[in-house]
């Protein structure tokens, strides 16, 4: 889930996932906006990225982005490049000034500067860090090692920072969100997902030597004998373990994730596991229900815990600890975590600056502290009246595509109706930051900061449980170059570092703003709407408020965008999973739909666009549109992408969602015989 604890729960939050801080290229930044013009171009559209040789109703994407995508290389450190990096490059220099000051002027900074700069100093002092050697692994080692017997184990596995094949944490409660609830889901695994240990071909084969390699690397670096046949032991627990969890696809499956249990039913679906005590370990006491996600999987796991030797739990907690903590022990540890993670597993050749990797770090661990200090520095809040506006069209737009819906029936529209307007948006900042007073940080101890900063953050967890939730809490910081959806809180959020060129310019032209911010407002209401989010009320209540009839018709529109996606091949063997990124592109197809609707609400207030360099409104609208998914992948990256995660690859977010859009065939002259034409019937049509 990306509630904290537990990752992948797909009842969590739904990102627009633009991947920025994975983002890169070698031109320079543009200038930033002027005082009498936008950032991008004369209007706000970068035209000399446009390979127009290319008919758009050929390959949409190429037309508006093909001489950039030609002329851009991938940086060394980077898996991606696109524009929106250009936010994020931005939005990190301007961290690590933060952080530097810290130091430098500490009361510029406020009462989080001695913190936040001894965080960043631990970090980028590798001096030290290489004196001290493998010492400060030590006494977490002695902790996994006085984890004797299973019931010493299971108190380690819901113990903060140690890695567990059962993984337990807090979220609103499914069926009152105005309360938390605990949950239980499987645990993560040393490669990306259960797919890089189950799929067949060289390729496969070949990441899986890598990875034994690399786990022997890290045993032996710490220390421990024989470290080959401890590798083999880890690797076949992992092998073991990835057979009998769930697939990505499988835990978008909401009623099944969201299993409420007692406690004699958690003792019955795998009696091997303490369940109870772990959660007493967890400080989740006497919780009479819980949620149990990938319920047959914990089952399965309990059985692997029962069956494998203690010792081998102990060298994987051991591997897992010292790979987490690759980056603030040696450089050889540091040198092989990316050796494999990065250039074997995304190809990607160079290892980020350390500098860059320290505001990573800081950020993670102290985010909010951050990203006060940079609101009050670089977010002008005269943009919120922007996007104020545009937020107000886009209710506006779907309330009438609800309303006008031929599908749904009169009681389902008006449950729709009521959940879109109760929906909560949030932009720039939270009301109130996160207060770091109590979070330790000790010069000289990066790894026992790492340590603390994972149990401050489940301790703030835990002191909000007994009470409501707080709904003004952010998922997200101010200095994030992204935006999500909540469905347990039906808000969306779109903090401070997004609201920027290219996707947002309250200098451009209003068919820009509306073609690329307002598709991204669009997007975060249609998750809403989506497979997974139209399970959720107005109140985020997992309840259906859907008639038989009318969810049958849904399903079946839904199921034509997956037979599109499952069509669509990225790399040679490795296709888009339809069932997995639905959710997304129905939040993309209904984003630029809604986003389309609303720039025409606006042109009813302010004028009919006039044409602009020869291009209409709507050509400058999905030309934006396009221009904001300006990104290229590393194959390594993509393959990854492609097998985990839920959002289609930028490419085929533009040109898979565009072909659907009856007004960009308008917009482009796009006729049968066009390799993207599909026939009017053929056309996906939702919100």
């Amino acid at each position: 889930m990306i509630i904290r604890s537990l990752p992948r729960l797909s009842a969590g939050i739904a990102l627009i996932a633009l991947t920025a801080p994975a983002m890169s290229q070698t031109a320079p930044a543009p200038a930033a906006s002027t005082a009498t013009g936008p950032r991008y171009g004369s209007f706000g559209v970068d035209l000399s990225a446009r390979d127009t040789a290319v008919k758009p109703g050929d390959d949409f994407w190429t037309y508006a982005n093909g001489t950039w995508n030609k002329s851009t290389a991938i940086a060394a450190d980077r898996q991606s490049a696109g524009p929106a990096v250009v936010l994020s490059d931005e939005a990190e220099l301007q961290v690590r000034r933060i952080l530097e000051d810290a130091t430098a002027q500490p009361a510029s900074i406020g009462p989080a500067a001695a913190q936040i700069g001894a965080l960043y100093a631990g970090f980028m002092d590798q001096a030290a860090i290489e004196r001290a050697g493998v010492a400060p692994l030590k006494p977490y080692f002695a902790t996994i090692d006085a984890a004797t017997d299973r019931a010493k184990l299971q108190t380690l596995f819901a113990t903060v920072g140690y890695a567990a094949p059962v993984e337990v944490g807090q979220l609103p409660d499914p069926s009152n969100p105005a309360r938390y609830t605990v949950a239980w889901n499987q645990g993560s695994l040393g490669m990306p997902g259960r797919d890089y240990y189950l799929l067949t071909g060289a390729k496969y084969d070949a990441y899986r030597a890598a990875y034994r390699r690399y786990v022997e690397q890290v045993l032996s670096l710490a220390g421990l004998s024989d470290a080959a046949a401890r590798a083999d032991r880890i690797v076949a627990l992992e092998t073991a373990m990835a057979k009998v969890q769930w697939s990505p696809v499988q835990e978008r499956d909401l009623a099944a994730m969201l299993k409420p249990m007692t406690v004699a039913q958690r003792k019955a679906l795998a009696p091997e596991f303490d369940f109870v005590g772990m959660e007493r370990t967890a400080g989740y006491a006497d919780q009479p229900v819980v949620i149990m996600g990938t319920s047959t999987a914990l089952t399965a796991l309990g059985k692997i815990f029962a069956t494998t030797p203690v010792s081998t739990w102990q060298d994987w907690m051991k591997f897992r600890f010292a790979s987490s903590q690759a980056a603030v022990l040696p450089k050889a540890f540091d040198d092989a975590n990316f050796a494999f993670y990065g250039k074997t597993l995304r190809d990607q050749p160079e290892q980020r600056a350390r500098w860059k990797r320290g505001v990573a770090l800081v950020n993670g661990a102290m985010g909010e502290a951050v990203g006060e200090v940079y609101v009050r520095r670089f977010y002008p809040p005269e943009s919120e009246a922007k996007m104020a506006e545009l937020i107000g069209n886009l209710s506006a737009a779907y309330r009438e595509r609800i309303a006008g819906n031929s599908w749904m029936d009169a009681a389902t529209k008006q449950a729709a109706l009521a959940k879109l307007a109760a929906f909560e948006p949030r932009t720039g900042h939270p009301a109130t930051y996160i207060s770091y007073a109590t979070l330790k940080v000790v010069p000289g101890d990066p790894i026992g900061n790492n340590m603390r900063a994972d149990a401050f953050e489940h301790q703030l967890d835990l002191s909000r449980f007994p009470k409501p939730v707080d709904r003004t809490l952010w998922n997200m910081t101010p200095q994030t170059v992204n935006a999500y959806y909540n469905p347990l809180a039906n808000q969306i959020t779109f903090p401070a570092a997004i609201l920027q060129p290219p996707f947002f310019d309250p200098k451009a032209d209003a068919a820009v703003n509306y073609g690329a911010i307002g598709a991204v407002i669009g997007h975060e209401m249609g998750h809403g709407f989506d497979d997974q989010g139209s399970q959720f009320d107005a109140s985020g209540t997992f309840r259906n408020w859907w008639t038989p009839a009318t969810r049958t018709a849904f399903t079946e529109r839904t199921k034509l965008l997956v037979n599109q996606y499952d069509q669509y091949e990225p790399l040679p063997g490795t296709k888009i999973k339809g069932a997995l990124t639905l959710g997304e592109n129905i939040g993309d197809l209904g984003g630029i739909e809604a986003a389309y609707a609303a720039y025409q609400k606006y042109q009813a207030v302010h004028g009919k666009a006039p044409v602009i360099g020869g291009l209409t409104g709507d050509q400058r609208f999905f030309l934006a549109f396009a221009q904001a998914w300006r990104s290229k992948q590393r194959d390594g990256a993509l393959r990854s992408a492609l097998l985990t995660d839920p959002h289609s690859p930028a490419y085929y977010r533009v040109n898979g969602i565009v072909r659907n859009v009856d007004a960009w065939y308008d917009a482009f002259g796009v006729k049968p015989g066009d390799k993207l034409y599909l026939a009017p019937k053929d056309r996906v049509k939702i919100w």
